[in-house]
């Protein structure tokens, strides 16, 4: 999937759950370099997947966050739960991006690593052969 489509949702299709249904995607050097700072918290549905990147700093953030470390594959590596602003994760060289995540998302979802994630475009959701909740029918196309 191309990275430069604009917002993506994130599905666990291991577990059959949403993570987010609003994610932004930061490729370039400006948006990942900007992240998600200035922002005074984050949206439960909503979320940064960081690209290419293998690990992430809260220096300047407001807010706690979960993080998703991801392989080539969409596989994940790697979790770090409820990170604190000013924090630095440790770099994971088997990563080849990172999602940044509303505080709670890894457990809500009950992700683990090994699990294989989907990220595709909202377009893409009426494609997919799971039942959505609620939530994702609101979400604005």
């Amino acid at each position: 999937m191309s990275k430069d489509d604009g917002t993506v949702f994130v599905f666990n299709k291991t577990k059959q759950t949403f993570l987010a249904y609003r994610v932004n995607i930061a490729d370039s050097i400006l948006t990942r370099l900007i992240g998600l700072l200035g922002r005074r918290s984050l949206a439960s549905d909503s979320g940064l997947w960081i690209f290419p990147s293998r690990g992430i700093h809260t220096l300047g953030m407001l807010f706690d966050i979960d993080v998703v470390f991801l392989d080539k594959d969409l596989k994940v590596v790697a979790l770090r739960e409820m990170v604190r602003p000013f924090s630095i994760t440790g770099l994971y060289f088997n990563a080849e991006s990172v999602l940044e995540l509303c505080a709670h998302t890894i457990f809500k979802s009950r992700t683990e690593v090994g699990d294989e994630l989907l990220l595709s475009r909202l377009d893409d959701l009426q494609q997919m052969q799971v039942d959505l909740p609620a939530e994702a029918a609101k979400v604005e196309r």
